[in-house]
């Protein structure tokens, strides 16, 4: 693998009107939703451009064949009219496409890229390919197409600020384990990020704050899982970790149980361990989080603290 530049690249802030390449790297959306994940944005001041194939229907569940996904994200990212690239969905698919990504174009043309869920592959890609930071943030079909679905204030400050910021008990955040732990944030949805190991495309998570959410992910998976991550050595150098809002994954009255299977398959894990970020598969306002910057998890008392101590953007 490419090795990065020791300091990450940081994307142009997004400035009034901005455009954002609206692309689908995965799964094929609902076109009804994709128009009105835009006309959101355009309220919002943004200019949007539909890709190529980010409607396309197939093969499979795929929009568009390998080359024509490949393609559409070259497109964006060497687009000078192009300052931002929003993903419409998840799904299923992203992974195809990192042999063939050009990082040597991707790091001449940093843009922010966004979307979560299976896009954690190409988040990891960018991270240890291009070196670029990224935003695990809200998509136009999944989040900007529903009602009351983006976390404007994080979107704000990841995206178009320059000051250091911070997330509380109002994104959901509640304490696990407690503690103060420093790293670099990292991470993503939990099954694609264990799917990656043993593959060149693995995450690298050393010395991070570690972010782990997923969908449909029962109290006995989110165990294994985490176990795997133990086994493969991933956990030895985190040094705190948050996991995303549980309410897609288990019914209220199941959150005590779940909160038990985490800690016990953390029970060698000294670091401190929050739950309930609203960041992924939320049925809430979304939070964007900033992939790749130095973060402070502090987790005292009853008001857990996420310090995002950089910019996420150049200026």
């Amino acid at each position: 693998m490419t090795a990065p530049a020791s300091q990450p690249i940081k994307p142009p802030a997004l400035r009034p009107g901005a455009t954002l390449a609206v692309l689908s790297p995965a799964s094929t959306p609902k076109p009804d939703l994709v128009q009105r994940g835009m006309q959101r944005l355009n309220q919002l001041g943004y200019q949007t451009i539909l890709s190529p194939h980010a409607l396309d229907r197939g093969p499979l569940y795929y929009a568009g064949t390998l080359q024509q996904r490949v393609a559409d994200l070259h497109v964006a990212f060497a687009d000078p009219r192009i300052d931002a690239i929003l993903c419409t969905r998840g799904g299923w698919g992203s992974a195809e496409l990192l042999p063939h990504l050009d990082a040597d174009l991707i790091r001449a043309n940093p843009k922010p890229f966004i979307g979560y869920s299976d896009h954690t592959s190409l988040h990891c890609w960018l991270h240890n390919e291009a070196n670029l930071i990224t935003f695990y943030g809200p998509m136009v079909a999944a989040d900007f197409g529903r009602e009351d679905g983006i976390h404007l204030q994080s979107w704000s400050s990841s995206l178009t600020h320059s000051d250091p910021w911070s997330l509380g008990n109002e994104s959901g955040l509640r304490i696990l384990q407690p503690g103060s732990a420093h790293g670099i944030l990292r991470g993503g949805c939990l099954s694609i990020l264990t799917e990656s190991l043993g593959t060149p495309y693995a995450a690298q998570v050393a010395d991070s704050i570690l972010f782990l959410e997923d969908i449909g992910t029962k109290p006995y998976q989110w165990d294994r899982m985490l176990l795997h991550l133990r086994y493969s050595g991933r956990l030895s150098g985190v040094q705190g970790i948050i996991f995303g809002d549980m309410n897609q994954c288990v019914p209220p009255e199941e959150a005590d149980y779940l909160d038990k299977a985490i800690l016990h398959a953390l029970r060698d894990f000294a670091g401190p361990i929050a739950i309930g970020l609203r960041s992924g598969h939320v049925n809430a306002p979304n939070v964007t989080l900033p992939l790749g910057v130095r973060a402070q998890l502090d987790l005292a008392e009853d008001a857990p603290q996420l310090h995002l101590l950089e910019s996420s953007v150049a200026k």
